[in-house]
């Protein structure tokens, strides 16, 4: 399973860069290779200034090595060797009418004293951050994701989409990062064979620039005002707090001695943090955070 998953990041890294490369139609991604000391290594790809996106990441890694003791601690397991591997990727447009995306998709085994597999899983989701709302975005977004879930359980898109409102809330200001969209985790064999999980996390993924490369044809040319900049940025403040403070993906990657500079490639390049900053009432902005105080049903559930 896990050089089967491995090899399809590697193709669906190929297939993501080549479609953003051509929508922007500008800068072209960089690529860099890396390894890592205690086993394994990826393959970082990095965009910026572009003509749509401002900074954006789509990278892959594959690491295996001694079980980490504060990762021991995590998953309450004595001494193990691990293997993870999974597609990141982050996409900061420049104009503040388009959203910013993150999504990932990833494998994880953990293996007993003769190399046994201990446990195993997949996880991961998509989800979007607007700075202006436009529902239509939001229902087309939520409804690409629903149609990829209901293809393999009536259920999954209510239950995923309610982890991921969960998930993506940035508990010390009490809202949620974005919009949502989709969050899974710790799909285990127990609850289904791996294969239809990897069917299921595959389809997710395939459809990712179906769910977000037709708001970027929507809204890649509107106008944008400098005050609209300005609080694209500020938004993004917020995005940098929930990184750095609640993302587990982030906080795995330090505490395993990860790649500092493919993990910190989620920060957005210009960011502002204004104190104590408000909105006008009733302004495109108002609206906004009004949304972000309670998730939001964007598609009929049912």
């Amino acid at each position: 399973m896990k050089t089967q998953f491995y090899t399809y990041i590697c193709e669906l890294q190929d297939r993501i860069t080549q479609s953003l490369e051509k929508i922007d139609g500008q800068a072209h991604f960089q690529e860099d290779l890396w390894d890592r000391p205690e086993g394994g290594g990826g393959r970082t790809r990095i965009i910026e200034n572009g003509a749509i996106f401002e900074k954006g990441g789509v990278n892959i890694s594959g690491v295996h090595g001694e079980l980490p003791l504060s990762m021991q601690k995590h998953f309450n397991v004595g001494e193990a060797t691990f293997y993870a591997c999974g597609l990141s990727l982050v996409l900061h447009p420049k104009n503040p009418m388009i959203p910013t995306v993150h999504a990932n998709w990833r494998y994880f085994e953990m293996y007993d004293a003769h190399d046994n597999i201990a446990d195993q899983w997949f996880g991961g989701g998509l989800d979007l951050t607007p700075y202006y709302l436009f529902e239509e975005d939001a229902i087309h977004f939520h409804n690409v994701c629903k149609a990829a879930c209901d293809r393999h359980d009536a259920d999954f898109y209510k239950n995923y989409k309610k982890r991921c409102d969960e998930y993506f809330w940035n508990a010390h200001r009490n809202e949620a990062r974005g919009i949502g969209g989709l969050f899974f985790d710790y799909l285990k064999p127990s609850q289904k064979p791996m294969e239809d999980w990897y069917a299921f996390v595959t389809d997710v993924a395939d459809n990712f620039l179906e769910a977000y490369l037709p708001i970027v044809e929507r809204r890649k040319n509107l106008p944008f005002t400098a005050a609209q900049r300005d609080w694209q940025e500020v938004r993004r403040g917020r995005y940098v707090e929930f990184n750095l403070v609640h993302d587990k993906g982030t906080l795995f990657g330090l505490k395993t001695n990860g790649r500092i500079e493919s993990i910190l490639m989620s920060l957005p390049p210009h960011v502002q943090w204004q104190y104590n900053h408000k909105v006008e009432e009733n302004s495109p902005e108002a609206q906004l955070l009004e949304v972000l105080k309670q998730p939001k049903n964007w598609v009929d559930l049912e």
